[in-house]
């Protein structure tokens, strides 16, 4: 069951940052997962060959990248001080 989660989780994920269809997860009788992805024109498509849980999240994880994580004032004033040490040495 925590395995099935582990997948839907990251579908989920998926979900949230897609902007082109609903994707979902298929669950096979083998214990593997693929990817689905429908659209109100078409039929659904698989958008991968079946596989193992760790595979599919890693997949699925890669299908379409987030927006870029959000930098606080104190990220950028570390990341310049971490620039300035660097070209000293």
């Amino acid at each position: 069951m925590a395995r099935t989660t582990k997948a839907s989780n990251a579908v989920q994920r998926l979900k949230e940052r897609a902007t082109n269809g609903t994707y979902s997860m298929v669950s096979q009788a083998d214990g593997r997962f693929y990817l689905s992805l429908s659209s109100a024109a078409a039929a659904p498509q698989t958008c991968c060959a079946p596989m193992e849980i760790d595979e599919f999240v890693r997949f699925v994880n890669g299908v379409e990248k987030g927006p870029a994580k959000k930098l606080s004032k104190l990220d950028v004033a570390f990341e310049k001080k971490l620039a300035i040490s660097r070209n000293q040495t």
